[in-house]
């Protein structure tokens, strides 16, 4: 430890120079940040798409003939299971077994939008993203699911 760092000017000066430092974050100390920060989520069970109503012909002419665009996903994990239904006003979801909770949309930028599951596992996000996210549900328990990524 330096012996003179009870001087006072020293230490603003050490200040200031922090400060004046502080808006030049390397880019490489920003991708590290990044990459550690999607580490938050490493313990969530992981929902992979089984489902997907665009992907289905027969759905996909069915969903032509109406008026009203809806889209239907179904994620799964061991033990899980996330019916999703896109709908031009709403996310409309319910988690099986149902749990109360939370579910929060997720995007590249963070959080988009975040709801309730209520107890019998449902929960509406509105308005849907516009971006591609994902949906991670916490239920009261402690269980993280994440699903993958939802395009618009």
């Amino acid at each position: 430890m330096d012996p003179d760092w009870n001087d006072d000017e020293k230490l603003i000066e050490a200040l200031r120079e922090a400060l004046a430092s502080a808006g030049e974050v390397p880019s490489s100390l920003v991708e590290a940040g990044k990459a550690a920060f999607s580490w938050r989520t490493i313990d969530a069970e992981l929902a992979a798409l089984t489902y997907d109503s665009a992907q289905d012909p027969l759905d996909a002419l069915a969903i032509r003939s109406e008026s009203a665009m809806l889209r239907s996903l179904t994620f799964a994990s061991e033990g899980w299971t996330v019916e999703v239904e896109l709908t031009p006003g709403a996310v409309l979801g319910q988690l099986d077994p149902p749990e109360v909770g939370t579910v929060t949309a997720r995007g590249d930028g963070g959080k988009l939008a975040e709801a309730e599951i209520d107890e019998l596992g449902f929960f509406v996000l509105g308005p849907p993203p516009a971006v591609p996210y994902r949906l991670v549900c916490t239920t009261r328990s402690g269980t993280t699911i994440l699903t993958g990524w939802i395009t618009p």
